[in-house]
């Protein structure tokens, strides 16, 4: 019996499968900017799936239509809220359904890899850092705007800067790399403070474990983080297969 995951962002759709042993298959993505969206997803699942599991920080809108199109090709659909304590993690907001569910469920995959210290960064729409120490506890987090979003910003409001281009350096000579460099160093710079007052809280640094579809272009400045880029479906699983073993 084979059980699908749904990772629904801000700006793309990504899926998968568990195989009989519980691990993921391909990771597939879709962007969900355009009307063929429905079609296309309708068309890359197989019919008669038995179940689906959705973790979705899109508008109720998009939400709603990813739901109609799983509910004609799965017989149950489980859809993941974030909880106050889940598989050996305990969420440190005073409200826990204040945190988004791809926040929740990166800490829940990231327990899952090793029982010690994380800082999970996710770079998408927004830039998220959730620390977690190495008892579970997650003991909060930060939310930033993203690279992208600082140039797309930056362009509404001066059209001559380019919302695109340019690469990294610490100090650039011309503008689109300077745009680059800043709007790159503006998220470095969030994370490797927190990273620091981490630290400082914990009593030791914590692994730092970077996923979403803008954390590769900051890899080769944090020479220490490890790379997840399907860490929500990481986590998504897990909360998965405890649903199974029910």
């Amino acid at each position: 019996m084979k059980h699908w995951l749904f990772d629904l962002g801000n700006s793309r759709l990504k899926f998968t499968v568990l195989d009989e042993s519980g691990r993921m298959g391909e990771v597939i993505a879709l962007g969900h900017d355009g009307s063929t969206f429905a079609a296309a997803l309708q068309d890359a699942l197989p019919a008669g799936e038995v179940s689906a599991c959705l973790a979705s920080v899109a508008s109720p809108a998009l939400t709603a239509t990813v739901l109609d199109v799983l509910t004609t090709r799965f017989r149950s659909i489980s859809v993941a809220r974030t909880q106050r304590a889940f598989a050996g993690v305990r969420i440190g907001y005073d409200d826990p359904s204040k945190l988004g569910v791809d926040r929740f469920l990166t800490l829940i995959a990231a327990r899952a890899r090793a029982r010690k210290a994380w800082l999970a960064v996710g770079v998408g729409t927004a830039v998220t850092l959730d620390l977690l120490d190495a008892h579970g506890r997650h003991r909060g987090g930060r939310i930033g705007p993203s690279p992208r979003l600082m140039r797309e910003a930056l362009h509404r409001a001066a059209h001559h800067l380019p919302a695109q281009g340019g690469e990294y350096h610490e100090f650039a000579s011309d503008t689109e790399d300077a745009l680059a460099s800043g709007c790159d160093g503006a998220a470095l710079g969030l994370i490797e403070r927190s990273l620091h007052q981490a630290t400082t809280l914990l009593g030791e640094t914590p692994a730092l474990l970077l996923h979403g579809g803008g954390a590769e272009a900051l890899l080769p400045q944090l020479t220490t983080a490890s790379y997840a880029p399907s860490l929500v479906l990481e986590g998504l699983a897990q909360w998965a297969r405890a649903g199974i073993a029910r």
